[in-house]
């Protein structure tokens, strides 16, 4: 383990926020080195000419994660003029280790030739641009749900297709994608991919963490064997931490595990690593050398359910594998597409654990459960790291970055682990606003959401009950922190606005009345339809569902874009909203989802899309009216005389091949043009 000599690079360069004051690049090394930025105005392409070097301050920020991880943050800012929009720009890095200095070129990753470029086309260096707020033509990607060994193949890569398509046509180009949530499946960890995450985990970080101290048990049989092992850690999720995912098999647990996810997920470095040494084995070597855990043991009584467990791990552990042997060589597109172009990022449940934060009692239950509590911290530490560090870095305040840096290089037995933990946990500032125009607001609707105990009556079949509400996804102080930050990025009333939401706020109608006519029964015979979909959304909360579009009527938008994933389906709706003082609102929601997860499979699936089908013709014809009553109902219907809220109408648009719903891994393109008209697109695999 020792002698893997690991690339300078570990993952990136990523380019995240990015305006006329400052560029923000995101890049993972294997040893500590000291890093500069070089930034270019390039020109002609196709004549060669010289690119124009513009000056520029390097501020880095680095944390030493692990013995073979560092974790840095640069930022790029112009020494004269603010940096030129509508221009392609080009940039280069240096690295300085010792007596050494490496750049990217250098490093071999600028040479079109190869398959490690990070370069399109001729061009010297990798690139971007930052839009004038002045234009109005933009093209916008965004997607959500990407599973290394989901269903299907990846679609991210399509966004690398259209920059290698259009990177010398800015009119074309994309300018920002979104990434949405569930960037990674923490919950969700395919069995050859749990191997090689435990072994990098090792070898990369050196797996400090001692889980024994948070929880003893773990230091008893089975679990002490168990948790090093494939399939070994359901009953630990469960028991122990108190989490509610349906797949936690593999779920997982140390910072270094989520660390190795990300590394795994964003590029081919470690990929390669794995090929070369050959450290991806097949299911009979992982029974060999004993890495698979059995719920029934290979003993006399249980001989029979032990022989039919091992081929149904086998089936899985196969199929798993042949899911990611495509997965692992898209990430050189992957890595390259992050490369160019500014990417802006928010969780949701996955990127942590499924049902995260889903009721009260889940997050009281966790935080009661020091295990659980630690592993909801790791995840939301490594988000940081990987993910929301580089949406906006000046709201990080130094008490947040230096707690953080402190705790990772520390030594085990200094670590405060609940000054980190409390830090992590109630820390209000997730959400952010991208420099985009129009600008976008990221909406965190998982740690800031407000619980009620009003009853909500439900009816299953023919049994009525009555259940806890459904949460508000953003409480009143969230709203307002939100709205503060907007005002500060300069937005102002009668201009368009873009919505990042990760649950859609419309889009789910169709397969909400699914749901309450014919999904929901079927639980009432024994049949388990919860793993085909969340359940959650902003509509279940009727009184949340009406904060939200009051909200968004005080900033009083031109117009309103709301961007979304989490559904496993991607959809296209637009909606007039009638207030009750006669105030007006228009809303066009896009949902894209998932990027690599198709989940529509199997009888449940199959009963879904027939039942979408039977209702689609009528959405198609007619727009469906709903309004609000009083008391936050939410019902279909002409009010007639009863006072309302508000009032909606809402339309269905197709989004391919003339269907309202697409459930295909697919990844989407947001365009305003010129004359201010919106399209949106839907790009399923495109092939090379």
């Amino acid at each position: 383990m020792e002698s893997i000599i690991f690339p300078l690079i570990l993952s990136g360069p990523i380019i995240r926020r990015t305006d006329i004051s400052a560029i923000t690049i995101w890049i993972a090394t294997s040893r500590p080195v000291n890093i500069k930025g070089q930034l270019y105005k390039l020109l002609n392409e196709v004549n060669h000419d010289e690119p124009h070097e513009i000056a520029t301050v390097t501020e880095a920020k680095s944390i030493s994660a692990g013995k073979n991880l560092f974790i840095h943050l640069l930022t790029l800012k112009p020494k004269e003029k603010p940096f030129p929009t509508n221009h392609l720009l080009g940039y280069n890095l240096h690295f300085y280790e010792k007596e050494r200095h490496f750049d990217l070129g250098t490093l071999g990753l600028l040479n079109p030739a190869i398959e490690r470029s990070i370069v399109y086309g001729q061009l010297p260096y990798p690139s971007f641009f930052i839009k004038d707020k002045r234009s109005n033509q933009h093209h916008i990607s965004y997607g959500s749900c990407r599973k290394p060994h989901g269903e299907g193949e990846d679609t991210l890569p399509n966004v690398d297709f259209l920059l290698e398509q259009y990177h010398n046509d800015l009119s074309k180009r994309p300018e920002a994608l979104f990434l949405m949530g569930d960037q990674i499946y923490a919950d969700d960890v395919a069995d050859p991919l749990f191997q090689l995450i435990r072994f990098y985990s090792k070898a990369i970080i050196g797996d400090k963490e001692d889980l024994t101290e948070l929880d003893e048990r773990l230091s008893l049989q089975p679990f002490r064997k168990s948790l090093e092992q494939i399939n070994g850690r359901s009953f630990i999720m469960e028991h122990l931490c108190e989490f509610t995912s349906t797949h936690s098999s593999n779920h997982l647990m140390r910072w270094s595990e989520f660390a190795v996810m990300y590394l795994l997920s964003w590029g081919p470095q470690l990929w390669e690593i794995s090929r070369k040494l050959g450290i991806q084995s097949s299911f009979n070597d992982a029974m060999i050398n004993k890495e698979i855990y059995f719920v029934f043991p290979d003993v006399t009584p249980f001989h029979k359910k032990h022989k039919l467990e091992k081929l149904q791990l086998q089936k899985r552990f196969e199929h798993q594998q042949e899911s990611l042997i495509t997965f692992q060589l898209d990430t050189y597109k992957v890595r390259r597409l992050f490369a160019n172009i500014p990417v802006y990022m928010i969780f949701d449940d996955h990127d942590i654990t499924d049902d995260w934060n889903l009721s009260h009692d889940w997050k009281k239950k966790v935080w009661d459960s020091p295990l659980g509590r630690h592993v909801v911290s790791n995840g939301l530490d490594a988000y940081w790291m990987f993910q929301g560090w580089g949406n906006n870095p000046e709201v990080f305040e130094d008490d947040f970055f230096h707690t953080v840096k402190e705790f990772h290089e520390a030594e085990e037995t200094t670590k405060d682990r609940e000054t980190w933990t409390k830090v992590l946990w109630e820390y209000e500032n997730w959400h952010f606003v991208a420099p985009t125009n129009p600008p976008t607001v990221f909406l965190d609707t998982r740690t800031q959401r407000l619980y009620e105990w009003n009853p909500r009556p439900i009816m299953i079949g023919g049994k009525i009950e009555e259940t806890v509400a459904s949460p508000h996804l953003l409480k009143p102080q969230a709203w307002e922190n939100v709205h503060r930050l907007l005002l500060e990025a300069g937005f102002k009333h009668n201009t368009p606005l873009i919505v990042v939401s990760p649950a859609p706020v419309y889009g789910l109608g169709l397969i909400e009345t699914v749901l309450d006519r014919y999904v929901y029964p079927l639980r009432t015979i024994g049949i388990d339809m919860q793993n085909i979909l969340d359940f959650e959304a902003w509509k279940y909360n009727g009184k949340g569902f009406t904060t939200f579009l009051q909200q968004i009527g005080s900033w009083n938008p031109e117009y309103c874009i709301i961007l979304s994933g989490d559904v496993h389906s991607a959809s296209a709706v637009s909606a007039n909203i009638t207030f009750s003082n006669g105030e007006l609102l228009k809303i066009h929601q896009f949902t894209s989802s998932p990027t690599k997860n198709i989940s529509y499979s199997g009888i449940g699936g199959l009963l879904i899309k027939t039942f979408l089908m039977r209702n689609e013709f009528r959405r198609k014809k007619d727009s469906i009216h709903r309004f609000c009553t009083k008391d936050y109902h939410i019902l279909n219907g002409d009010p007639q005389e009863l006072p309302t809220r508000w009032t909606d109408a809402i339309t269905y648009h197709p989004v391919t091949k003339g269907s309202l719903i697409d459930t295909q891994n697919n990844i989407g393109l947001l365009t305003i043009t010129s004359k201010g008209e919106i399209h949106n697109q839907l790009f399923h695999r495109m092939k090379d």
